[in-house]
C-alpha cells in the first residue's frame, strides 16, 4: 500500500503462503514490511493460524494476533494505526481472494 507522492516507497506490503488441506491451515508463511525496522515474519499471526480451519473467524483471531506481533512506528508515510489497520486488511482481503472449493490447496500472494 502506497500513497505514490513523490517516492513509490510503500507504507505497508505483505506476502503470504499457506497449505491448506481438508479446510485446515497445514502451514503459513506471512511477512511484512514496512512494519518494523526491516521485514518481518508474523509468527503469532502464523500460529494462530496453523491447525484451524479456514473459515472468517480464525482470520480474525490472526488479525488480532497481528498486534502482538508488530508495533509499527508512525512516520511521513503513515501512523501506527493506519499501518496495523492497513496489514489486517490485506490478511482479510488475502482470505476473501482465496476462497476456493477445493479440497487441497496451496495459496500464495503478494500484495
Amino acid at each position: 500500500m502506497s500513497k505514490r507522492l513523490d517516492d513509490d516507497i510503500s507504507a505497508v506490503c505483505a506476502a503470504f503462503n499457506l497449505s491448506i488441506v481438508d479446510g485446515v491451515v497445514t502451514d503459513a508463511r506471512i511477512a511484512f514490511g514496512g512494519m518494523a525496522a526491516i521485514p518481518k515474519r508474523a509468527s503469532a499471526c502464523e500460529a494462530a493460524l496453523i491447525g484451524s480451519a479456514w473459515y472468517p473467524g480464525v482470520i480474525e483471531r490472526a488479525c488480532d494476533a497481528l498486534g502482538e506481533d508488530f508495533t509499527p512506528l508512525s512516520d511521513f508515510r503513515a501512523s501506527k494505526e493506519y499501518r496495523l489497520l492497513t496489514a489486517q486488511n490485506l490478511l482479510r482481503k488475502f482470505f476473501l481472494e482465496q476462497q476456493s472449493p477445493e479440497i487441497e490447496t496451496r495459496v500464495t500472494a503478494y500484495a
